[in-house]
């Protein structure tokens, strides 16, 4: 079922949601504003012989869907007419609580057969806890509803982006990559004390962490996928990495295809903006059948490694690899297994440690068309 796009506010003062329901089929669900309590609603009134829903369950849940269902007294259907459902966001992770009060909006609906499916991206959120809770609602002649006391507060979490709408951030982001420019080189900056710590600790390896939650709040890899960033952007007029860096002075530098060949799967993550100008684009280069990579093939999209509009490897006339990267945007490169430092250098670098364009964390532009897709945000 649906959810069309209404405005916040009504201006019947007898009856907060009859502007918006009136002309809704059956199988419409509709949004409006609400404020305290049933006893403070205009014009609804206590009808006490209205069954309250029990035993709710939420079901087939996505970033900006999900099911709802619950028993009721069969009896009472006929004089059912609407569902009034309220919709809580989590805001304070702290809280168990349930106040009906805070609740910035209420979903009404047609009193149709269950489960119904409410979906709507200007009020649901991937990633994002919620809290529902349903009234049963009978409209009486004069326009107002009487309604049952409220069921019990059920919590659930919206989901990340599936591959279908990663698919059009993909789609997005092709728009704006501009043409290829060739590199040789993956490099990675850090402080000295990250590749001590290598060395010293890790059997001379830069292993993999947690992605951080920076970029698009729907993103499957945030906080699950484990890898290793690297960057391959080249400045246009040298052909060679920016010496200036966000993260540290001090640059491992690995041949492109140490990490990045024939035996290596490519996925696409992501693509953001943080209030510039700037576009970044997430890839993910995992070996053939590694966890990594096997955690890629359940949740993001494919690319060809040799054919797409972000990073490439080809094979030149002489046999050797080559490798390509898009001037428009900049790449952001998890590598998902462990990199020897061996198989390259570290060396200090002569820029500015420019802290401005760090992406850790980052939060990505909700008001941005370029980047930005039709699901929450």
């Amino acid at each position: 079922m649906e959810v069309p796009r209404v405005g916040h506010s009504v201006s019947s003062p007898t009856s907060p949601c009859e502007d918006m329901i009136k002309n809704l089929s059956l199988d419409a669900i509709q949004l409006c504003e609400r404020e305290g309590n049933k006893s403070l609603d205009s014009g609804i009134a206590e009808m006490e012989e209205l069954p309250v829903p029990q035993n709710i369950k939420i079901s087939n849940i996505t970033c900006d869907s999900f099911k709802i269902c619950w028993d009721m007294d069969p009896k009472a259907r006929e004089r059912i007419t609407h569902y009034f459902i309220d919709l809580n966001k989590k805001e304070n992770k702290n809280a168990n609580k349930f106040k009906h009060k805070d609740v910035p909006t209420k979903l009404v609906a047609k009193a149709v057969p269950l489960p119904m499916t409410v979906r709507g991206h200007w009020f649901l959120s991937p990633r994002t806890e919620y809290s529902v809770a349903v009234q049963t609602a009978s409209k009486q002649g004069d326009g107002d509803y009487a309604v049952s006391e409220w069921s019990e507060v059920i919590e659930f979490c919206t989901a990340d982006y599936s591959t279908v709408h990663l698919t059009q951030l993909l789609e997005k982001a092709e728009v704006i990559a501009g043409r290829m420019l060739r590199f040789s080189v993956f490099y990675r900056n850090q402080h000295q004390e990250y590749f001590d710590h290598a060395r010293e600790a890790q059997n001379n390896k830069m292993l993999p962490a947690v992605k951080d939650n920076s970029g698009s709040h729907g993103s499957p890899i945030s906080g699950k996928l484990e890898g290793i960033f690297f960057s391959c952007n080249t400045e246009f007029n040298t052909g060679k990495p920016p010496q200036d860096s966000p993260y540290g002075r001090f640059r491992f530098q690995v041949p492109a295809d140490a990490l990045f060949n024939r035996n290596t799967n490519l996925y696409f993550a992501d693509f953001y903006c943080m209030y510039t100008a700037y576009h970044y684009v997430i890839l993910v280069i995992a070996p053939k059948g590694s966890p990594g990579d096997e955690f890629c093939k359940q949740r993001l999209p494919a690319l060809d490694i040799a054919s797409n509009r972000f990073l490439t490897c080809t094979e030149d006339g002489d046999g050797r690899l080559a490798f390509h990267h898009a001037q428009d945007v900049i790449l952001e490169v998890i590598s998902t297994d462990p990199v020897d430092l061996s198989l390259g250098t570290v060396t200090e670098i002569s820029g500015q440690q420019v802290m401005s364009l760090s992406t850790v964390n980052a939060k990505k532009d909700p008001s941005c068309k370029t980047c930005n897709i039709s699901v929450g945000r």
